[in-house]
């Protein structure tokens, strides 16, 4: 008896690390995960079903090139692609056209990462704001903590008295304001 139930106990360690043991990584739900997705931030989920984040309304854009390009060499691609509420002031190419020669070029350089992540988070809004919701004289606290300016003029949307509305294009995470000026916070 004692003979049958140690090959009982064998058969049984057996059956369990036969079963247990596999040269292919474990996967969830027919998924097996990478070092690509498990270092992707949220901008690498692939959703075909969703209506476009802010940021791929601006990737779709052949008008906002400068801005993408500037949107990732500042690394804020993940920070715009999560679910917001964001408002966007979304500067057209031709409105990065009127900075000075260079500027767009010296600030897309490694070293002013973070002066280049002030001016474009000076573009974003925790909330959404829609242009027939303005109110003449609204404030707005944007990401970088410095505020802009909305005033109506001639039945447009002005910010800071310089760059005008001149579309929005509603994003899953928000809005996207498309501007004829880049916006430059404050001098500190």
């Amino acid at each position: 008896m004692k003979n049958s139930l140690n090959i009982l106990a064998a058969m049984i360690a057996l059956t369990f690390f036969a079963c247990n043991s596999s040269t292919e990584p474990a996967s969830v739900s027919g998924s097996s995960a990478t070092s690509e997705t498990s270092q992707a931030g949220q901008s690498g989920v692939k959703d075909e079903v969703s209506n476009a984040n802010v940021v791929q309304v601006a990737v779709g854009s052949k008008d906002h090139t400068t801005l993408v390009t500037a949107v990732k060499a500042a690394e804020l691609v993940d920070a715009l692609s999560n679910a917001g509420p964001f408002t966007v002031f979304a500067p057209t190419n031709a409105a990065f056209d009127k900075l000075p020669a260079g500027t767009v070029e010296d600030l897309l350089k490694p070293e002013n990462k973070e002066k280049l992540s002030n001016i474009l988070e000076y573009h974003v809004f925790v909330g959404v704001i829609k242009a027939e919701n303005v109110q003449d004289g609204q404030t707005l606290n944007q990401v970088n903590l410095d505020n802009v300016k909305l005033t109506l003029k001639d039945g447009k949307v002005m910010v800071n008295d310089k760059a005008t509305i001149v579309a929005s294009v509603p994003a899953s995470n928000g809005i996207v304001h498309v501007i004829d000026e880049v916006l430059l916070p404050p001098a500190k």
